[in-house]
């Protein structure tokens, strides 16, 4: 019996020392991507400009890096705080933690190489080498164009340096063991061409994960055969929970039987300078929430 049990204990910890030294390389020995790369891109007028046109309305990178007013419906940045970063998705709204959004202005990048910003971008690893939590969605971002990703970091570099410091993200277990899994090489793909407009198209609701929001998810998975179905819970505002729309094809409940000029218009409808936002009610506003997506 002695002899059973003195076999027992040395699998259990034969088991223990197999688990440890696993959870040991999955912390330290993880993310596993590529190294940096030797690159310096050309901060040309044209790139500045498309950098601006994908960080602000397809990548939407700025959206998060900035502070935004939750007192104005659609959250729109806040003037001068254009990259500051600090937005903090936190345990409050359902994340695993707190995770922060980086200062992306020159005064904390300025130390940075273009090949450090590429790989963070495209693989999800930052400078020190840590993993980035998936909610900005590098895996999407590391299948774009070579050019377009050398476009943001032009523009990133161009934006007005904003003196603040962001706490350091903050995951629960065992969350801040599997972050380090995610990480992978890019496999970047040439931009379509833009006159085929299913594949540019493709391209473009890639870039901006437009299937993360406009469909159901549980603990920020997408539920599958949800995709561009809608559904997805933005909370409460002003007594009404807010749930993103149906951007499939569904004739009835969806986009099927709108008119490009009426897909268009949408789009552009607060383009218009005669257009005033509308503020949330008094006494409330409108904050993150559990509806947003984790990415991996």
């Amino acid at each position: 019996m002695r002899k059973v049990l003195r076999v027992l204990l040395l699998i259990v910890a034969g088991l223990v020392v197999v688990v440890a030294l696993l959870a040991l390389y999955v912390k330290k020995g993880l993310p596993h991507v590529a190294v940096v790369k030797e690159l310096k891109v050309e901060a040309t007028p044209a790139r500045v400009e498309h950098g601006r046109y994908l960080a602000n309305s397809v990548a939407a990178c700025i959206v998060c890096h900035s502070s935004r007013d939750e007192h104005i419906y659609a959250l729109p940045v806040k003037d001068g705080t254009l990259g500051k970063g600090g937005e903090v998705f936190s345990r409050e709204f359902g994340f695993p933690g707190n995770i922060y959004a980086a200062n992306l202005t020159p005064y904390h990048l300025g130390n940075w190489s273009d090949g450090e910003l590429f790989r963070a971008i495209t693989s999800g690893v930052s400078k020190d080498g840590h993993a980035l939590f998936p909610i900005m969605n590098y895996p999407a971002y590391g299948r774009m164009d070579q050019e377009d990703v050398f476009s943001i970091i032009a523009y990133v570099r161009s934006l007005t340096p904003i003196s603040h410091d962001v706490p350091p993200t903050e995951l629960d277990f065992p969350l801040n063991f599997i972050v380090n899994t995610i990480p992978s090489p890019a496999t970047l793909s040439p931009q379509p061409d833009s006159n085929n407009a299913s594949a540019y198209g493709k391209y473009l609701v890639t870039m901006a994960s437009c299937v993360e929001c406009h469909s159901k998810a549980d603990k920020g998975k997408i539920i599958e055969g949800t995709e561009f179905g809608g559904g997805r819970d933005f909370g409460v505002v002003n007594g009404k929970t807010i749930y993103s729309a149906n951007i499939s094809p569904d004739t009835a409940t969806g986009i099927g039987n709108w008119t490009r000029e009426l897909f268009i218009r949408k789009f552009k409808q607060y383009t218009d300078s005669s257009y005033k936002p509308r503020t949330v009610a008094q006494g409330n506003s409108i904050r993150r929430c559990p509806g947003l997506p984790m990415r991996g």
